[in-house]
């Protein structure tokens, strides 16, 4: 590493100039022809070495490094955390190199923070525009009911009581996309707290089957499990959260599920973990759109997801959250026209009553 503290350029400068006065004093006795001693050769060098390396090194300390150094203990500050030594600051060493590090971290950092500000940027625009209009289309549809009642339906039996009960699926529609708002600022936050407990995560999803069955019935869509489990899949997880996960990859199987199909739940040992795959026959998702699923409000193919049924948009994006809450990780798979494959993992739990194996 080259060393450019302000004594090492003052010696070097100093030393150029001595040679310098050697060099110029040689050249002007061989012109006058006169000769100069060694002894005065020397004794002048040295003297001409101590003026220049004492003003070099004044000039170089108090008009260029305090500069250097004051832009140096800025950035740096802005970087260190509070209670570091801050003689750290002031080592003896290349501060220029350092500074020159300093500042190259320091801007790539920032590019980084200001590319990452840009895209929530981006996406804060995005969320507020799919909230105002995931909220638009019941309010309007809230409005139109409102004023055909008023402008004389209310006083034919044969609408008032049918525009009455849309008003209320859509009135329930809002409430549903500003729980699960709720829900997913409460999750980030941290405001929610776990209740971890070892539960059967194959009754589980038994429970949520039967609480579905109408509803996948009226596709003809069959609830299965990937396998006849006569021993309990224990997981170490918050029951109610997991119930709102299988509940939440199930109704979104459902609703773009194809009839005549099936979802079939799976389980796999994964040492410390329960890997639980929830897959179905449904429309797929295409390879471009995978990334995004998980996001709020996020609907791919707009137009023909619309045509799915009602739904606040957030299931999945809740779904993620929780998973994420249990320091686990959820993953998707799909193909367009054959289905898709969401799969997260748990922490495998202990049996509270009889021991029993898991079979897989």
């Amino acid at each position: 590493m080259t060393d450019s503290s302000p004594r090492r350029l003052a010696v070097i400068s100093a030393l150029l100039v001595s040679l310098c006065y050697i060099v110029v004093l040689a050249a002007a006795g061989r012109l006058l022809q006169a000769e100069f001693g060694a002894d005065v050769l020397l004794g002048g060098a040295a003297v001409i070495f101590l003026v220049s390396f004492f003003l070099f090194y004044y000039i170089l300390n108090h008009f260029i490094y305090n500069k250097i150094r004051l832009i140096y203990k800025t950035i740096h500050e802005l970087k260190v955390p509070k209670g570091r030594a801050k003689e750290e600051l002031y080592r003896n060493g290349d501060i220029i190199r350092r500074a020159n590090e300093e500042v190259r971290e320091w801007a790539s950092d920032k590019k980084k923070e200001i590319e990452d500000l840009k895209k929530m940027e981006a996406y804060r625009r995005e969320f507020l525009g799919n909230v105002s209009h995931e909220l638009k289309t019941p309010i309007f549809n809230i409005q139109g009911y409102v004023l055909t009642l008023l402008d004389g339906g209310l006083e034919d039996p044969g609408i008032n009581r049918e525009y009455l009960m849309r008003t209320e699926q859509s009135i329930n529609r809002m409430i549903s996309i500003i729980e699960d708002l709720e829900t997913i600022s409460r999750l980030e936050s941290g405001e929610v707290k776990l209740k971890y407990s070892h539960f059967d995560l194959v009754s589980l999803v038994c429970e949520v089957m039967e609480q579905l069955d109408m509803e996948a019935g009226k596709k003809k869509i069959a609830l299965v499990l990937g396998s006849s489990y006569e021993s309990p899949v224990m997981v170490y997880a918050d029951r109610k959260s997991v119930h709102q996960v299988i509940v939440n990859l199930m109704v979104n199987a459902i609703k773009y599920g194809t009839e005549n199909g099936h979802i079939k739940v799976s389980f796999f040992d994964m040492d410390e973990n329960i890997l639980t795959e929830v897959t179905d026959t449904g429309i797929g998702i295409p390879r471009d759109e995978l990334p995004r699923v998980f996001e709020r409000f996020y609907r791919g193919e707009k137009s023909r997801s619309r045509k799915q049924g009602g739904g606040s948009g957030l299931g999945l994006a809740i779904v993620k959250h929780i998973i994420e809450a249990h320091n686990q990780t959820i993953n998707v798979r799909s193909t367009p026209g054959v289905g898709s494959t969401f799969a997260f993992t748990l922490k495998k739990g202990k049996n509270i009553g009889k021991s029993y194996g898991l079979l897989f």
